[in-house]
C-alpha cells in the first residue's frame, strides 16, 4: 500500500546538525586513507608495469615518481598506510569488545595518531 504521508515525515538529522567528534573524525580519516591507498596502489602497479614494459618507459615513470611531488606522494602514502594500519589494530580491539567507553576511545585515537606519526618518521629515517 502506498504511503500517503511521505512528505509529512520529519527528516533525519544530517552532518550539519552534529558537532564533529574525535572518533567520527578519525573514522572519516580512516576511510579517506583507505581510498588514498587505493590510488597509491595504482601508482605502484603503473611503476611495476613500466618495469615490465622496458627500460625507456620505466625511466620515464621512475623520473616522475622521484621528483619532489613524487616524494610528497610517497610520504603521503607512507603516512596513510601507517595510520590505516594503526587504526585497523584499534578496530580489532573494538571488535574484541575493548575500549568502547569515551575516555578509552579518545585515548586510543590519540595513540593511533602518535603511532602513525612515529611509524612514518621511522620509515622516513630508515629510507
Amino acid at each position: 500500500m502506498a504511503d500517503v504521508n511521505r512528505g509529512n515525515r520529519p527528516l533525519s538529522p544530517h552532518l550539519t546538525v552534529y558537532r564533529p567528534q574525535w572518533t567520527s573524525m578519525l573514522s572519516i580519516l580512516h576511510r579517506m586513507t583507505g581510498i588514498g591507498l587505493t590510488f597509491g596502489t595504482a601508482l605502484i602497479v603503473i611503476w611495476l608495469l613500466a618495469a615490465a614494459t622496458g627500460p625507456d618507459y620505466f625511466a620515464f615513470v621512475d623520473r616522475l615518481l622521484t621528483t619532489i611531488i613524487g616524494d610528497l606522494i610517497m610520504l603521503g602514502m607512507t603516512s596513510a598506510l601507517a595510520y590505516h594500519t594503526c587504526n585497523g589494530v584499534r578496530h580489532l580491539f573494538w571488535d574484541a569488545g575493548y575500549g568502547f567507553d569515551l575516555k578509552n576511545a579518545e585515548l586510543s585515537g590519540r595513540a593511533v595518531l602518535g603511532g602513525a606519526a612515529a611509524l612514518t618518521g621511522l620509515v622516513v629515517v630508515l629510507a
